[in-house]
């Protein structure tokens, strides 16, 4: 008890109009506990006079009622007697009727005494004691509105006619917040609808907050002398008399508060009075929530109508049935319908969806009614011309029923032509890359004619020259057939090597689509390496090659990656122009980096570049050649990203470049 009694006192401190009755309270008992009787007595009757003064009343009972058993353990059973009856006076006055019963039933003699209504209690006189007809009258005159703004004018009107004040507030609570809604007086008789927050200006406030805290009912006979109200600024300044106010509750919950004040004469708030009101504020808590949600289903319902009229996008209500039940004028512009069209019930929208569309329609609609909603989709509509509306819906089922809903359509006739727009111009962009690529490839070629004809030159010398050993073996005497055979087979030899020449320059400057499909990079390398031999050669380079064995294949176009090859060695070949011929030296290698995928590095020993050109080098139209397009390197990096790779340059070491890429290993193989 001591440890608690610390925690009290603390609090005390802090806030004495909520703890100091109850810190007082402890500090008697251990007073008792410890034999300090007299100050125990003392402390007793202290705890008693500060519940007073917080309007503690259950606190003021149970002090009383352990005075009580303080003074009958001493022997003073008249002293206990009388503190034992303000004991149940107490607890009667705060609504504890158990406790009363067990009080009665513990001394009988408590029964015999009669309790008159004090100051500050909020017990009234009991209904059975009500004239009926007057309980009816006021229970349905509250009761028979439902528009907020008529509902508080006749629970004012009621209030001040049943309470005979001559003055009322209206104050309704939203949480924390509590607002003056409505004030009327008995000299105009007019409701005056209001919304301003509470002040001391309107009424005192202490009566109020004590009210909406302790949710119970609190009139006062004469507030000007009843403590601890008369001190407040508001009955100091009007002079304020009889005063009620009483809670507005709604199944436990606080809606407000029923304010009424009579200045000009004292106890005018009668029992009687008091216990109408009491029907009258039960009665008004559930009008005002009723009326309050039927206010918000009327603005919402308002907002939806403002919606469907506004017609921005279409609105249609429809049953499980297939029914369109409303539609609003944006949603029969877009498929074409008339007003009297829907008023027919020709309109259907299971037979309006395009066949095509019915199964998703179905799936989503079934999704509504199960869950409330269904997650917007794309479908087409018949328009009423036979035309197709492409649309994306939204469903939502109404709350009362499972059966109708709700449909937003947005008409997407204007997005998918952009879409159009848009495919259109990447299939056009495609295909100037693909005509950059094959002028690309062809320019190459040109390039290369002094190898290409090098190489193509020397099988068909070759071939001469058998022709003519052929036709000496022929001739001889007598003809030797057997070395002309062998002339003939080295012919035919030097004839597939010219056609496999002209073979590799014709699909390099084909123009046909690229063809995905298993490439062996070490071959393509191989290949590109064969094809530039002269011209490696005539450059004065040496070429070392370094291909890792056993890569797997990689996905894509064969043609294609060898352009890329092709472009990255002339590239360095000619870069490495402007360096001494004993210092040319080009490196090509392929293998797997870290991540799987295949690298090839293309490195030269020449110039190279400064490292904030490293990724400019490959932006459209930029070259550093006088005779160059800029597009070499911008199409083979557009090449190798759409096969999933990456090309970039960097520094090499000491000198020179190095351009590289990565693709991704053919999945099969992977796998």
């Amino acid at each position: 008890m001591a440890a608690d009694h610390l925690k009290l006192q603390t609090w005390a401190e802090q806030c004495p109009e909520n703890f100091a009755s109850h810190a007082v309270l402890v500090g008697a008992e251990i007073a008792r506990v410890e034999g300090r009787l007299l100050e125990a007595g003392q402390l007793y009757e202290q705890a008693i006079v500060s519940a007073q003064a917080s309007s503690f009343v259950h606190i003021e009972a149970l002090a009383h009622e352990l005075a009580s058993r303080f003074y009958a353990g001493r022997g003073l059973a008249k002293i206990a007697r009388v503190y034992l009856q303000d004991a149940r006076y107490g607890y009667l006055r705060w609504g504890a009727d158990g406790k009363v019963r067990q009080l009665d039933t513990r001394y009988p003699s408590l029964r015999t005494q009669e309790q008159p209504l004090g100051a500050t209690t909020t017990m009234a006189a009991p209904v059975e004691h009500l004239d009926l007809a007057t309980v009816l009258k006021v229970s349905q005159a509250v009761s028979s509105e439902i528009v907020l703004e008529q509902l508080i004018d006749r629970v004012m009107r009621t209030a001040i006619e049943q309470a005979g004040a001559e003055r009322g507030l209206l104050i309704l609570s939203d949480g924390a917040d509590h607002r003056i809604a409505a004030h009327v007086t008995t000299g105009d008789n007019t409701t005056q609808l209001r919304d301003v927050p509470v002040s001391a200006e309107l009424l005192p406030e202490s009566v109020l907050y004590q009210v909406l805290r302790t949710r119970d009912s609190l009139f006062l006979d004469d507030a000007m002398v009843e403590a601890p109200y008369a001190t407040d600024p508001y009955v100091r300044q009007h002079r304020a008399r009889s005063i009620l106010c009483l809670p507005l509750m709604n199944q436990a919950k606080l809606v407000g508060a029923l304010y009424l004040e009579n200045n000009l004469a004292a106890r005018v708030f009668s029992p009687t009075r008091v216990a109408v009101l009491k029907l009258v504020a039960s009665q008004a808590a559930s009008s005002l929530e009723n009326a309050r949600l039927y206010r918000e289903v009327a603005e919402r319902e308002a907002k939806i109508r403002r919606l469907v009229d506004a017609n921005i996008i279409g609105i249609l209500v429809w049953n499980a049935d297939g029914e369109i039940i409303e539609a609003n004028d944006a949603f029969l512009r877009m498929v074409g319908y008339e007003p009297d069209d829907l008023a027919s019930g020709l309109l259907r929208w299971r037979e309006m969806t395009a066949p095509e569309f019915r199964e998703i329609s179905e799936r989503s609609m079934m999704q509504a009614v199960q869950t409330g909603h269904a997650q917007p989709f794309e479908k087409e509509y018949l328009k009423k011309d036979g035309s197709r509306l492409p649309v994306i819906v939204g469903l939502a089922m109404f709350e009362a029923s499972r059966k109708e809903g709700v449909a937003f359509v947005l008409d997407l006739t204007e997005r998918k032509l952009a879409e159009g727009k848009i495919r259109d111009s990447e299939r056009r962009f495609r295909q100037v890359q693909t005509e950059l690529a094959h002028a690309n490839r062809v320019a190459t070629m040109g390039q290369l004619a002094a190898s290409i004809a090098h190489e193509v030159s020397q099988p068909i010398a070759a071939t001469v020259l058998n022709a003519h050993a052929a036709l000496r073996w022929l001739n001889a005497t007598p003809p030797q057939v057997d070395e002309v055979r062998l002339v003939l087979s080295s012919l035919i030899k030097d004839a597939n090597r010219a056609a496999d020449v002209l073979g590799r320059i014709r699909g390099h400057i084909r123009k046909a689509p690229p063809q995905k499909e298993p490439v062996d990079i070490n071959a393509a390398i191989r290949e590109m390496i064969e094809f530039t031999r002269g011209q490696a050669a005539s450059s004065g380079a040496v070429v070392q090659v370094h291909l890792a064995d056993g890569l797997p294949p990689i996905e894509g176009d064969r043609v294609e990656l060898q352009q890329v090859l092709l472009n990255l060695i002339l590239n360095a070949l000619e870069a490495m122009g402007a360096v001494d011929e004993h210092e040319r030296q080009l490196h090509v290698s392929a293998a797997l980096d870290d991540e799987g995928s295949v690298l090839v590095k293309v490195s030269d020993s020449g110039p190279g570049f400064a490292a904030d050109y490293a990724e400019q080098v490959f932006a459209a139209f930029y070259t550093t050649k006088a005779t160059g397009l800029g597009m070499g390197l911008s199409i083979c990096r557009s090449i190798i990203e759409a096969l999933g790779g990456r090309l970039w340059a960097s520094a090499n070491e000491p000198c020179g470049a190095t351009v590289q890429f990565t693709l991704p290993v053919e999945q099969a193989a992977h796998t």
